[in-house]
Formats: structure tokens, sequence, C-alpha cells
């Protein structure tokens, strides 16, 4: 049996795993990522297994091949859908939404009249017309849906099982320190024909889900996330968002580019650690459509209409208070956003039977080897673990490190990791720092948010770059580098510019082989390039100890 299009049967188990509609390409997708007559192995009595990961997202699906590939006998249970949040519901469906809204801001500049790139539309007998650019909002879900059904595979079961890694369908619950049950769909705790899997080795891959805040009729509502936010089949006329953070910010443009009044909710200033960057990123926005209103309290939502059986919009009110009206006031809405960050999956998994801490919310504490701290035979990684970047690099990466240490006796640690970080807006906001760190004791902790390191700062404005100037983008950008006062040493790096996530890697790469900042000036940049940027803030060092004449 395998999943169907547009089959009514199957529709609402689609819907449960946060899929829909049931169109040919989702239907591809969850062949590959959840099919429905798959079939577990067979688990032979006394069989022990190196490696046995619970989760199949990023992490769990890193460390399980990873392991399989290097001679381990290693299994991975996939609860819900292969690929996690990344494929499903994140990284992948938002950079879809993100190419086709830059495109129409693009085509809007074309077709405005007089425009300077000399673009013009017209009749074959040459007649200019003046053109309005619209918006076929299925046609870019369509497209999403497509190009995310075509990644699939490489997250597949039927991939993993291939290397080597047998793969498991069902939920992981650890029974003591060293055992885990599946249980399979449709069956309970402890039934006798459920997997027990026996490990000298465990990780726990489990991921996160969407924070809820505690509003009063909130929970009653029909709200997005983003777990749900790419099944939507209309562009709502109004979108409220909930929180100001990566999701919150990409989408807010995204669907104000696609003609949707957006107007995002924050209780603090936009990205505190850089206010520099929060200004530049919040003119922008603004140019593009999205309002802004500040130091925000919600006190109540109301559900005016529900969730309509074909995907037909809902309508709510918000009710609040802002920085510019202290008296309540209400904004509806057909959408509203939540995005105010993640919660651990960590509960009713039975971590108290293997032994392993954790906290409830922030995840399973470990220490500088990704170890749990409290059973060091099984390790965590990715968005449920406590004091760690919640990103998709960072949950393979640490994949690598649980499987070095776990199997082979290394002593990679976490808080060596160099970690950059980006918000897909345009332009990008890209940042690196560090990001873990350990105590005394060896084990990871809360990273302070203010650095107590003097610094000195060396900023490049773009809007002086040859290749800025030349596409004309980039006016408000710049590369901003801070090194230990006095000295070459790089501490972080923000920068703010289209491709800024590709520019980043090069600072990356810098800090973790300790190359100064003297060396990135040295480094020769192909011109013209925002990358230059990079080079300048070198340049600018080097120019401070300069042997003159």
């Amino acid at each position: 049996m395998v999943w169907t299009p547009n089959s009514s049967e199957q529709r609402s188990l689609s819907e449960e795993l946060s899929i829909a509609p049931l169109d040919k390409y989702n239907a591809k997708l969850l062949n590959e990522v959840r099919p429905l007559d798959y079939k577990n192995p067979t688990v032979q009595r006394g069989t022990v297994w190196d490696l046995v990961v619970i989760g199949a997202g990023a992490g769990g699906l890193v460390s399980s091949r990873q392991a399989a590939r290097r001679g381990a006998k290693s299994a991975m249970i996939s609860m819900e859908l292969a690929g996690g949040d990344c494929l499903n519901a994140g990284c992948v469906p938002s950079k879809a939404l993100l190419r086709c809204a830059k495109l129409i801001r693009e085509a809007r500049k074309a077709a405005a009249k007089d425009n300077e790139f000399g673009v013009c539309f017209a009749q074959k007998d040459g007649q200019e017309l003046d053109v309005q650019v619209n918006i076929n909002f299925p046609k870019v879900m369509e497209r999403m849906r497509k190009l995310r059904s075509s990644i699939a595979p490489v997250d597949g079961h039927a991939r993993g099982m291939s290397v080597g890694s047998s793969v498991f369908q069902g939920k992981g619950v650890f029974t003591s320190r060293d055992t885990i049950e599946v249980i399979e769909y449709s069956k309970k705790l402890g039934d006798a024909s459920n997997p027990i899997l026996k490990f000298r080795k465990a990780v726990i891959a489990t991921g996160g889900r969407p924070s809820i805040p505690d509003i009063k009729g909130l929970v009653d509502a029909p709200y997005t996330t983003n777990m749900n936010l790419f099944n939507l089949q209309f562009l709502p006329d109004r979108m409220v968002v909930l929180g100001a953070g990566i999701v919150a910010l990409e989408m807010a443009q995204a669907f104000a580019s696609f003609g949707a009044k957006v107007t995002v909710l924050q209780r603090s200033k936009l990205l505190s650690g850089d206010e520099d960057a929060g200004k530049v990123l919040r003119q922008t926005l603004e140019q593009d459509g999205v309002y802004f209103l500040d130091e925000v309290k919600v006190t109540e939502v109301t559900t005016l209409r529900s969730r309509g059986k074909d995907g037909e919009l809902p309508l709510m009110s918000v009710s609040l208070t802002h920085k510019e009206c202290s008296n309540p006031t209400s904004l509806q809405c057909e959408c509203l956003l939540v995005a105010i960050g993640r919660t651990a999956n960590v509960q009713n998994m039975g971590l108290e039977n293997a032994h392993v801490d954790y906290h409830p919310t922030r995840g399973v504490l470990i220490n500088d080897y990704a170890q749990s701290i409290s059973n060091p035979n099984v390790y965590a990684v990715g968005d449920c673990v406590a004091d760690v970047p919640r990103l998709t690099h960072m949950s393979g990466e640490m994949a690598k490190v649980v499987v070095q240490n776990s199997l082979f006796g290394g002593e990679w640690k976490m808080s060596t990791l160099v970690v950059p970080a980006v918000m897909y807006t345009e332009p990008e906001y890209a940042t690196i720092k560090q990001v873990v760190t350990s105590d005394a004791k060896g084990n990871i902790i809360q990273t302070p948010k203010e650095s107590k390191e003097e610094v000195d700062v060396y900023k490049t404005e773009l809007q002086n770059n040859d290749r800025a100037i030349l596409d004309s983008s980039d006016n408000k950008s710049y590369v901003k580098i801070s090194c230990v006062k006095g000295t070459g040493i790089i501490v972080s790096c923000t920068i703010v510019s289209s491709r800024a996530g590709e520019v980043i890697n090069e600072v990356s790469l810098a800090i973790k082989n300790g190359i100064d900042i003297q060396g990135l000036g040295r480094n020769i940049h192909s011109y013209p390039t925002l990358g230059e940027g990079v080079m300048s803030c070198g340049l600018q060092f080097i120019g401070t100890r300069w042997e003159k004449l």
C-alpha cells in the first residue's frame, strides 16, 4: 500500500502528519519519509546494536548513517517524518517560498515605469504596456511541494537501509539504561510484538517543536506555526506574526511580498544582539510592506471563524497593547503565525528509565563530548539538547562528534565548534561567534548573551563596494568583524548583505583554523564581489599597523 494522491482514506492521516494537501507531490514525499507499507526489520534474539538513534531529522540521519558507513551496527527510529523539520517544515520549504518572494520583488522593479534597468513590457507591435505584477499563490505552494518531494529521497528510509543503517518506524522509548522499545503504529508500550533494541550506545535526536505562549484563547484558536504554514492553499489577506526571530522575519517578508498585509509583534528590539543589523533589516522589511509593533503584550486571541475543510482560511482577532498605544487594541487576521522559539522534544520517551537528566523545555543536559551528564552511554544531538544552537547544520555536526566519540574513542569537544547562523531575509543576516560554552566540570551551559571581553571593531560599509553599486543593491549593508582588543584574533562577525550566508563561511574557516584578521586582509578576493567586504575589514587592521616613510 502506498500514499495515493487525493485519497479520501489517507487524507486524515496525512493531515495528522502536518502534510497537506495530499497531491502527487506530497504523496511522493510521504512515500519516501513515512511509507505506509513499511515493515520494520526483524530483530534476532541476542542482538546488540553498536548505536541506536531515536529521531530521523538531520542529527538522526547523519549519526545513524555515518556509523553504518564506518562499520557499526546501527539503527534509526523514525516516529513521524524522516527528514525532520528541515525537510518537511523548515529549511527546505521556507527557502522555496523565499525564492519566489525575491523573484516577485525583482519583477515589480522590472515592471516599474522608467525603471533604471531599462526593462519594459510591450505588445508585438512595440506598444509599451503598463504592467501590474500579480501572484498565483497556489502555484508558489505547488512549486514548493514539487521541489521538497524531489529532495525527499535523500532522507528517505530506502536510502538509509541502502547504506547499512536499519530503519524502524515507530516511537522509541527507553525501557532501561541500555534498551529501547519501538512502539509500532496502533500499538502500545509493552506490546509483545514491539521490537526491543539493546544498545551499546544510543543517541537522542528527537528535535524540537514550536513554543506556544500562554495567551488566553490561543490554544483553542486555529493559529499557525512552521509545522502547518506550508500547507496553506490560499494567501491570507492579513497575517499577524507573533515573534521576531528567523522564522518570523523570513516569512513576514515573504508573505508581504506575496501581497498579504503583515504585522510583526515584537516584545523587544529587533536583533538586540546587533542594533545596526536590527535597524537595517527593519527598514528593509518596512519598505517591503511589513508593519512592526514594538513592546507588544498580547492579552487574548479570539476565534471569529474556524478553518474550513478544504483549506479555507479562518479568522481571528488578536487583542494587545503596544508601545504607541497603552490602551487595548485588536488586529484581525486570517493567519496568526506563532514563531517565538522552540521547545525540546524530551517528554514521554522514558528518559527517566535510562537515567538521562534533562530540562523539560531546554532539553537533554550534555557534557562537552555530547554525552548525557548522567548516563555516559547515551548521547544527544540537535534541537532536543539544552543550550546549543538550534540549527540544522549544528545537528549534523553534533552527529559527527557523537559517532567519533561514542564508537571510536574520540574526544571531540562541542566547545570547539565554530557555528555560523543565517537569516535568509533580503538582505541576509549572518553571524558567527562562540555559541557553545562548557563549565569547569566540562558540562555544556548557556552561553552569556553579552561578552565581557573588550574588542576592536572593524566595519566595512558595502554601499561603497563596486559589486553592490553595479547591482543597485546592498546600499545599507555591511561587514563587521570584532577582534580581541589590541590583536587580530577574531571573536565574532556580523554580515548584513545579499548572500551573507555564503560570505560568512570564509570567516568561519578563519576562526576554526586560527587565521587572524590580517590573514583575511591578505587573502586575494575576486573582483568585484561582496566578499571583498571581509577583506576590507582585514585591510583596516593592517592599515593601523603599516610602516610608513
